[in-house]
């Protein structure tokens, strides 16, 4: 897919005469949007990745957001949350996304509340720490408490950051 053909798709309505939909693509014809294009692509990728919890393709892609966000010290949970965010952008066409979530006994880093049919997610993120220690945390917290009525459609997602490997680590299950 390249550009054109994302930007066919996200055309709006307004577009519908030739005079109009001619002055759009001249506006663009000569801007670069590659890197945006991208990173869109990519979101998409990681958002569907995350539905089939194919856990390496989604710590790769959140290696990649890593790599392409501007963030001046990577050192801590929140700026993982950002870039988590960022890499996640598509989602906002499926969910209602919220930062520290309250929920059981704490605060779920990131929540996915489904506008329709997609599974809710609950996403807990740790620092220089074993991924499983944030399954762990949402279970042992009881996070899928807030998400009651998502009980039978709700994976949760650990994802971990080694500062000294410089790498990603996700584990996705389902909430049973």
């Amino acid at each position: 897919m390249d550009i054109w053909d994302i930007i066919i798709q996200i055309i709006p309505a307004i577009f519908l005469t030739k005079k109009y939909q001619q002055a759009f693509i001249d506006s663009i014809e000569d801007s670069n949007w590659e890197e945006t294009t991208k990173a869109l692509l990519n979101s998409r990728e990681l958002l569907e990745a995350t539905w089939r919890k194919d856990e390496e393709a989604v710590a790769r892609y959140i290696e990649e957001a890593h790599l392409n966000t501007s963030i001046l010290t990577y050192n801590n949970e929140n700026t993982l949350a950002y870039t988590l965010l960022l890499a996640y952008i598509s989602a906002r066409d499926y969910y209602t996304i919220i930062r520290e979530m309250p929920t059981g006994k704490g605060f779920a880093d990131i929540a996915l509340i489904p506008r329709h049919d997609k599974p809710a997610m609950i996403i807990e993120l740790k620092w220089n720490q074993e991924v499983n220690t944030a399954i762990d945390q949402i279970k042992e917290k009881k996070y899928p408490k807030g998400l009651e009525k998502y009980k039978d459609n709700l994976l949760i997602v650990g994802i971990s950051y080694n500062k000294k490997t410089k790498k990603h680590i996700c584990h996705i299950e389902k909430h049973q």
